[in-house]
Order: C-alpha cells, then structure tokens, then sequence
C-alpha cells in the first residue's frame, strides 16, 4: 500500500514527539530494574512509601468527586446558557492551567492556610493547612479546569432539540437532564475526569505550599527523598508512582474507548 507523501511526513512528525515523551519513561524504567532492583524491591515494602502512594491517589480521587458533583452542573450551564459574566467565569476556570504551581500555592495558602481568608476561621473544626482537607483543595484548584472544560464540550455536543423533545414530551429539566444530556455527553465527562485525576495526582508545588511535608503525598516523597538521599532513592518511589497511575490510566482509557464504542 503507497503512503502518501503528506502521511508520511505526519508519520514522521509524530514518531518525533512519541519519542521525546516515551525516551524518558523508558531510561527511568530501564536504570530502575536494570541497576536498581535490589532498591526497588525494597521501597515496594516500605509502608512510608506505599502510604504517600496511597495518600496522592485517593486524594486525587477526592479531587474529582468533588469538581465532579460541583463541576458538572456548572459546564451545563456554560454549554447552554448565555448570561452575562460568562466569559469572565470561563476565564476563571482556565487561569489555573496558566499560572505557576508555586504562586497557585501561596494563593490557596492566603485563603485556606491558618491565618487566611477561610482557613482561619473554620480552624477549629476543619483545618486545612497540613492536613488532607488542604491536598483534596490543591488537587482541585490545579485540576478541575480538565473536568469542567471537557464536560462543557460534551454537553455542547448534544443537540439541544433533543432535550426539547424529551421536555415535549413531560419530562421536567432535571429529568431531561439526568435521561438526555448527561448521558450523551458521558464519554467526554469521563474523558476530563481521567485527566483531572492524571493532574491532580501529580502535583507538587501547591499541595506542599499549603500543606508541607505531612501527611506526605507521593511527589512530595520523591522530592524530599531525592534532596536528602539521593537520584535513586527518589527515583524508587517515582518508579512506583509511574507503574500505579500507568495501570490505572490505562485501565480507565480502555473504559473510556468502550464508552465512545457504545455512544
């Protein structure tokens, strides 16, 4: 079969870029087991290390309940209505894709750290500043803008007349909603909530801003391990860290293939 001389170009171009993502993922695996497996074996049974692992990935997850309950309702409403300060609420929710992690970090610690805006008063029965309720706030500060963004392109995708229809028919808003729009617009939804966790597991500089070194989460870990001990000590955790969220992001990338199949 003749490939076409512009295929071929693009063939080339995306080998480029592959390359320059996949490289790296592949040398930190291959110095880990080819060099380092002895050390590797035995950060898999450091409790310290599977607990900052754990910590990051069901915080993360938090992250995405939370952007996902408040989240949604929200891109419906940027995907249907006009209204004024709409652009400005658009913006909002972009910003935190575009500002530095360490100025996102001295921000939430103005808001939520002990002495700020509502960290302060709500101290003394929820604290923010180094404890989990803090991490769940990094985590969605960085990365709902995922969540939100990909769930208003699936519920512009739906025509509204379908919603129409169903409304025509008896159903009330919600109902329309709930048995129309959410369920059309799914696949893409679930698309930005994989990423958003993807983003959320992975920060560092805002979690460790407003919340420090404990509880301690997976790349804060790799970091304080790295500065005190070493490149492979922190590379054992970042090892592990990249096999645990590789598992689950492929895991959740075949789900979301067999979603687009079925709509």
């Amino acid at each position: 079969m003749k490939i076409e001389r512009i295929t071929a170009l693009f063939i080339a171009l995306g080998i480029l870029i592959v390359a320059v993502l996949a490289l790296p993922i592949a040398n930190i695996f291959l110095k880990q087991f080819a060099f380092d497996l002895t050390g590797f074996l035995s950060a898999i049974t450091d409790q310290a290390v599977l607990k900052a692992v754990g910590l990051s990935c069901f915080s993360a997850f938090l992250a995405v309940l939370v952007t996902f309950v408040f989240g949604v309702p929200l891109a419906y409403l940027l995907a249907r209505k006009n209204f004024r300060g709409k652009a400005l609420i658009e913006g909002i929710i972009d910003l935190p894709m575009a500002i530095p992690h360490v100025v996102a970090g001295i921000m939430l610690l103005t808001v939520f750290g002990l002495s700020g805006l509502i960290g302060g008063p709500v101290s003394p029965f929820l604290r923010f500043e180094g404890a989990l309720p803090g991490i769940v706030v990094a985590m969605i500060f960085v990365s709902a803008p995922f969540l939100i963004n990909s769930a208003r392109e699936g519920f512009q995708s739906v025509d509204p007349r379908l919603e129409k229809v169903a409304r025509s028919l008896g159903a009330t808003e919600w109902e329309a909603f709930r048995k129309v729009a959410f369920p059309l617009a799914f696949p893409q939804i679930f698309s930005g909530a994989i990423m958003s966790w993807a983003r959320a597991i992975s920060e560092f500089a805002a979690v460790i801003m407003l919340v420090g070194f404990y509880p301690m989460v997976a790349p804060g870990m790799i970091w304080s391990r790295f500065y005190s001990l070493g490149l492979y000590e922190g590379m054992r955790v970042a090892v592990i860290l990249l096999l645990i969220t590789l598992s689950v992001f492929v895991g959740l990338k075949y789900l979301q293939g067999r979603l687009y199949a079925e709509h």
